[in-house]
C-alpha cells in the first residue's frame, strides 16, 4: 500500500461524512387492504360522525373473511366432468405457476379419453406411478369416449394395492397433500386416488429415553403407518380398532386413536375424539402439541397424559382398557387415562421377576422423594431445626460453611441453577461429547466452587444425590414436574422450615385429588379408593394378576382365571413316563405269558 492511500483512509476515517437516509424496511400495504381500510373508516364515519383510526386487528379480521370466502368457493366445489376445469383447479390451488412441487402429467387412455394425473413430487413414488398407473392406461385397450370409464379403469386397469373414489374438493386437495396421485378422466364428476405413499422415512431404531436392560428394543419412529404397525404386531387381536382423525387446519397432520373394542368404556373414546375433533387451529406438529390442547387441567405441573416411545409399553395399556393416541411427525406415543401410580411404571417391571420389579419399583418411588423434598429438607434442617441433628454431623455441616459468605438458600439456588444449565448443555451438545462435557463440568465446577468457598461441600453432596434422583424417575414430564416442585419446597422450607414444608405436602396432595384424566382421578386406586389390580405400587407375581385395575370401568374386568398356571394341578411328565412304561411292561409281560402257554399246549 502506498504512502497516500494510507493517508487518504486516514482522512477519511477522521473527517465528517454526512449520513445517508435509508428508509426503514415496511410491507407495503395491497390495493385490496387498501379498499378495506378506506371502507371501515367511512362506515365509522357515517356511524359516529369523526373518523377514527382503524386498528389492524380489525382490517386483518376483513382480510380473514374474504379469505375465507374465497377458499370455501374452491374447497365446496366438486370435480368438474371438463378435465380443463380440474386442470386449472389445481393450478390454482397449489399456485403451480411457483409451486413446482405439483406435476400434472396429461396423456390419452388407450389413445382415446383425455385424462391426466397430479401428484406432489416427493411426496409419491415415481416408480409406482410410472409402472403401475401409466403403464397400464397408455397400453392399447378399448375404451368408449361416451361413457365415464372410471369403473371399469379401477377393476380391470390400475394395478395399485389401494384406490379410492373422491368427488370433493377439498378430499381430493388432502389426497394429494398425504402423497396419493389423482386420476381424472374426462367426462367424470369424480377422480381416482390411488395409494403412492414414497417419502423418505426413519427406520426403526432403540427408544432412545426409555431404554431397558431385559425387553424388547423397539421403538416408535415419525411415521404414523409404522407406528400402526409395531403395535398390531404385539396385539394380534380382530377388535384392535384405528381410527384416523385429521388435526390441524392448515398442515392437515393426521393422528390416529388405537383402542381393544369391546374391552375399553366406549365413554373414554368418545371422550377422546370430541377432544381431538374439536381442535380449531392451524398447525399441529405432533403429539406434544396434542397433548397440551387434550389435556383436562393445563395448569397442573403434574402430566395427565403419559407419553411413551416403546410399542410394547403402549400394547400393556391397551390390554389395560386405555387409549392410545398417535401423531404423525413423532416417536411418541400419547396413553390416556393415566394415574399417577402409572407413571412409575416401566417395560422392565414385567419383564424382570417380581421381586426384583418391585425393587426397582420402591427405589423409583424413592427417588422422587429424593428429587422433591432433600434440597428443601436441607435448608430446614440447618436454618431452623438444628436440634433434630446429631451433634457431630451439625460441627461438620457448621465447619463446612464457615467460610461461605451466602445464605443457605441462595447457596442451594445456586447450584440446583448450576446443575440445570449443565444438563441442559449437555442435552444440546451433539453426539457423545455432550454426556462427558457433562460430567467433567459439573466436577470441574464443583470443586472450583467449593475450594472458593461459594458452596460447601455438604450441598455439593445434597445435589448430587437430587440429581441422581431426578435421573431415575421412569417419565420425562414427571420428572420436570419435580424439578419445578424442588425450588417450591426450597423457597418454603428457607422461610417456614418443617411447617412450610408441611403446607407444601398438603397443598400437592389437594392439587392431586383434584386432578383428572379423562374424568379419572389421578390418585386412584387410594383416593377414591377403588378395587386395582395386583400391580400398582406393590407388584405381585403375574399369575396372581388376575383383574385389570377398575378406575377405567372396562367392560371385561377379568385378565386371567383364578388358576392361570393349570400346570400345577396337573401331574408331573415323569409320573405320566413311569404310568406309561408299566403299561408298556404289563403288555410286555402278558404277551410273552401267553406265548410261554400256547407252547406248553404245543
Amino acid at each position: 500500500m502506498s504512502k497516500k492511500s494510507v493517508i487518504s483512509s486516514l482522512f477519511s476515517f477522521l473527517t465528517y461524512k454526512k449520513t445517508k437516509n435509508i428508509e426503514p424496511f415496511y410491507i407495503p400495504e395491497t390495493k385490496e387492504e387498501t379498499k378495506k381500510a378506506q371502507k371501515v373508516r367511512e362506515a365509522e364515519s357515517r356511524t359516529r360522525g369523526i373518523k377514527k383510526p382503524v386498528p389492524v386487528s380489525e382490517i386483518n379480521k376483513e382480510k380473514d373473511k374474504g379469505n375465507e370466502t374465497d377458499s370455501r368457493n374452491v374447497m365446496n366445489r366438486k370435480v368438474s366432468r371438463n378435465i380443463d376445469e380440474n386442470i386449472d383447479l389445481i393450478k390454482t390451488v397449489f399456485n403451480s405457476d411457483k409451486n413446482k412441487d405439483i406435476i400434472i402429467r396429461e396423456f390419452k387412455i388407450g389413445g382415446k379419453l383425455r385424462a391426466f394425473i397430479s401428484f406432489i413430487d416427493g411426496m409419491a413414488d415415481r416408480t409406482t406411478i410410472n409402472d403401475f398407473i401409466l403403464k397400464p392406461l397408455l397400453e392399447n385397450r378399448e375404451y368408449s369416449e361416451k361413457d365415464c370409464n372410471l369403473d371399469k379403469i379401477l377393476l380391470e386397469v390400475i394395478e395399485t394395492n389401494q384406490s379410492t373414489m373422491v368427488s370433493d374438493c377439498d378430499e381430493m386437495i388432502y389426497e394429494l397433500l398425504v402423497g396419493n396421485t389423482c386420476l381424472y378422466v374426462d367426462g367424470c364428476d369424480y377422480c381416482l386416488s390411488n395409494e403412492t405413499k414414497g417419502f423418505e422415512k426413519r427406520s426403526v431404531s432403540t427408544p432412545q429415553t426409555e431404554g431397558v436392560v431385559r425387553g424388547a428394543q423397539e421403538g416408535f419412529t415419525e411415521n404414523l403407518r409404522t407406528n400402526v404397525t409395531l403395535i398390531r404386531r404385539i396385539i394380534k387381536n380382530k377388535d384392535l380398532t384405528t381410527e384416523f382423525l385429521k388435526i390441524g387446519a392448515r398442515n392437515h397432520n393426521q393422528c390416529a386413536v388405537m383402542y381393544i373394542n369391546g374391552l375399553i368404556n366406549p365413554v373414554i373414546v368418545e371422550e377422546i375424539k370430541r377432544r381431538i375433533n374439536g381442535l380449531d387451529t392451524d398447525f399441529i406438529a405432533g403429539n406434544g402439541v396434542l397433548e397440551q390442547f387434550i389435556e383436562e387441567n393445563p395448569r397442573s405441573i403434574i402430566p395427565t397424559i403419559m407419553s411413551t416411545e416403546r410399542p410394547d409399553r403402549a400394547a400393556s395399556h391397551l390390554i389395560e382398557g386405555k387409549a392410545v393416541i398417535i401423531a404423525e411427525g413423532t416417536p411418541f406415543a400419547l396413553v390416556a387415562p393415566v394415574t399417577l401410580a402409572t407413571m412409575f411404571h416401566t417395560p422392565e417391571d414385567t419383564n424382570l421377576r417380581w421381586q426384583y420389579g418391585m425393587l426397582l419399583r420402591f427405589i423409583r418411588i424413592l427417588s422422587i422423594f429424593i428429587a422433591t423434598f432433600i434440597p428443601g429438607l436441607y435448608v430446614a434442617l440447618t436454618n431452623f431445626h438444628r436440634e433434630m441433628l446429631p451433634t457431630d454431623i451439625l460441627i461438620a455441616i457448621a465447619k463446612a460453611r464457615e467460610n461461605v459468605p451466602f445464605p443457605t438458600i441462595i447457596e442451594v439456588l445456586l447450584m440446583e441453577a448450576s446443575f440445570e444449565l449443565i444438563r441442559e448443555a449437555g442435552i444440546r451438545i451433539p453426539g457423545i461429547i455432550g454426556n462427558t462435557i457433562g460430567i467433567i463440568g459439573a466436577l470441574i465446577l464443583g470443586q472450583a466452587a467449593v475450594q472458593a468457598n461459594l458452596v460447601s461441600p455438604v450441598l455439593i453432596i445434597i445435589v448430587a444425590i437430587t440429581g441422581l434422583g431426578n435421573f431415575a424417575i421412569p417419565d420425562f414430564n414427571m420428572a420436570f414436574a419435580a424439578r419445578i416442585s424442588r425450588v417450591f419446597f426450597i423457597i418454603l422450607g428457607a422461610f417456614l422450615g418443617f411447617y412450610g414444608i408441611s403446607l407444601g405436602i398438603v397443598a400437592t396432595a389437594v392439587m392431586l385429588a383434584c386432578t383428572k384424566s379423562f374424568g379419572i382421578p389421578m390418585l386412584t386406586p387410594f383416593a377414591p379408593k377403588l378395587s386395582s389390580s395386583s400391580d400398582v405400587v406393590l407388584r405381585l407375581p403375574v399369575w396372581k394378576q388376575q383383574f385389570r385395575p377398575d378406575n377405567t370401568n372396562p367392560l371385561d374386568v377379568r385378565r386371567q382365571p383364578f388358576i392361570s398356571r393349570k400346570w400345577t394341578q396337573e401331574p408331573p411328565a415323569s409320573d405320566k413316563l413311569n404310568s406309561n412304561k408299566g403299561d408298556y411292561g404289563n403288555k410286555q409281560g402278558k404277551g410273552s405269558g401267553e406265548d410261554d402257554e400256547n407252547d406248553s399246549q404245543e
